[in-house]
């Protein structure tokens, strides 16, 4: 496959990106966002490092003279960063590129098509494509679109003396239902049978013929169980004949698992024995992973009803589809727990957003030190930085400052003498109620997409959420810009206004 970054030769009809035009009363995100990508494209300095990313990245052994040509490197990055900012699924995604008239200028289509019909994205075509973007091509283009922000508020890192970075974490949902040991177990058997029924019917097999009415049946004794906990009775009688109820109904629910698990480990064995292509064989790889799945719940549903024992929370999943989900307990008014993975994020006082990191089974006291020294290596002028009190430890304590020229992070618990004395400086208290606006930043990435990941995998939920930071960047780019086209345009209002004013006196 030949792949290049954009097509130098432009088409009958085509407009240059750097003459689109648009709208600057337009309060819409779509607007903004192109206008930022167009900022890039205009840069010379900065458009050629990130094409040259691209290619490096993507594209380093592609024969440009043979091959089926990909889609162009550059029309990647700008469906990416649509996708998450705009919060789109593929969908809708491809109708945006398909019928959306500034889009398709972005992406290098011609305005009007004299030769051929236009050119139309398939959804699989999309989701191929977006997936070649690394988290760590994201994080690299960001760091370039940030300089580049820099520069286009007169902001180099030679003049601007130094960035002051606001640190703060927030909880990116998965799009998982709240979980149960039953309904998990119910995810288990539903996947597990119908896997199985479609390799037996791949080989003629009919142990599974009726896979659909076994899942029904699965379901109805999970409903069962469910069901029995609901009355909430005060008489001790009736208390003491529901507590046999949820036993039994629970007993039923396992022991009918464990039927159907002992019946697809048999019929695997069957099929092995028949012989299975390279695909059917990971296949059931896949199923024998969620025969275990169904093992563990049944087992520590049997602890938890049968048995009354409490189950230690490290032992607990909350996705089978999604294992990578923790259950994250903030302490929000409203907010009680988040299924979710946590993003710490740095942003700076010029609103850019200039590190990240996908937090995987770990708090923020464990990432301080980290991400200051990352933030720091990518940007040598950061000088300060403001956490809260999440963030303190005793060794985040006194190895922060040695990194950094001031750093404002709150102590827990009763302060001694010394500490109360260093929070009580002026400078101290300034910085920490300017920590509060890291909030904003956390809001406007969840409004933009990043408020629930829809992606399977873990990889993936780190290209979604790079993606998300970088689009971020990117529209604040473009809010910039048009600010300014505004200005200019209400200065040139002024004069006219003020010549017309003098000619008429």
């Amino acid at each position: 496959m030949t792949r290049v970054v954009i097509n130098a030769q432009m088409l009958f009809g085509q407009i240059d990106i750097s003459k689109i035009e648009f709208n600057p009363k337009s309060r819409d995100d779509i607007p903004q966002v192109l206008r930022g990508l167009q900022h890039i494209y205009n840069d010379i300095e900065t458009r050629e490092k990130i094409f040259q990313l691209l290619q490096d990245e993507i594209a380093p052994k592609t024969n440009k003279k043979n091959g089926r040509p990909g889609m162009e490197l550059w029309k990647i990055l700008v469906l990416g960063c649509l996708r998450v900012n705009l919060n789109l699924d593929y969908d809708k995604l491809q109708e945006l590129a398909n019928e959306h008239k500034t889009i398709r200028l972005m992406l290098g289509h011609p305005e009007q098509h004299y030769f051929k019909e236009p050119y139309c994205y398939e959804m699989q075509t999309l989701k191929d494509n977006i997936q070649l973007l690394t988290p760590e091509l994201l994080d690299k283009v960001n760091k370039i679109v940030v300089e580049s922000g820099y520069k286009l508020i007169k902001k180099k890192a030679s003049d601007q003396g130094v960035l002051h970075g606001r640190c703060d974490s927030f909880v990116v949902e998965t799009n998982v239902k709240y979980p149960t040991d039953i309904n998990l177990l119910l995810d288990a058997m539903r996947t597990v049978i119908s896997l199985t029924a479609k390799l037996c019917d791949n080989h003629d097999v009919s142990d599974f013929r009726q896979s659909k009415y076994n899942i029904r049946q699965v379901k109805q004794f999970m409903r069962r169980a469910q069901n029995t906990k609901r009355a909430k009775l005060k008489d001790e009688t009736k208390k003491a004949a529901q507590v046999i109820e949820i036993k039994q109904a629970h007993s039923e629910y396992i022991e009918l698992s464990q039927q159907h698990l002992f019946k697809v480990t048999t019929t695997l064995n069957k099929l092995v024995e028949l012989g299975l292509t390279a695909q059917e064989v990971v296949i059931v790889q896949k199923i024998r992973e969620f025969i275990d799945h169904g093992q563990r719940q049944i087992n520590q549903i049997h602890r938890r009803v049968i048995l009354g024992e409490i189950i230690p929370h490290e032992e607990k999943v909350f996705s089978l589809f999604k294992p990578y989900t923790e259950w994250v307990s903030k302490g929000k008014a409203g907010v009680p727990v988040e299924l979710g993975v946590k993003v710490c994020i740095m942003e700076d006082q010029h609103q850019f957003i200039i590190h990240h990191m996908v937090m995987e089974k770990q708090t923020d006291d464990h990432v301080a030190v980290k991400m200051v020294k990352e933030t720091k290596e990518k940007f040598p002028q950061l000088a300060s930085v403001s956490m809260d009190k999440g963030f303190h430890s005793p060794n985040n304590q006194t190895a922060l400052p040695s990194i950094l020229e001031s750093v404002v992070l709150p102590r827990k618990g009763k302060l001694s003498k010394v500490a109360k004395a260093a929070e009580s400086t002026d400078e101290f208290r300034k910085a920490r109620r300017q920590h509060s606006a890291v909030e904003s930043a956390i809001n406007a990435l969840e409004v933009h997409g990043l408020n629930c990941c829809p992606d399977y995998g873990i990889d993936s939920f780190k290209r979604y959420v790079s993606l998300a930071v970088l689009a971020r960047n990117i529209q604040r780019i473009g809010v910039i810009s048009r600010d300014k086209e505004r200005k200019i345009v209400m200065k040139k209002r002024r004069l006219i206004d003020a010549r017309i004013q003098k000619l008429a006196a």
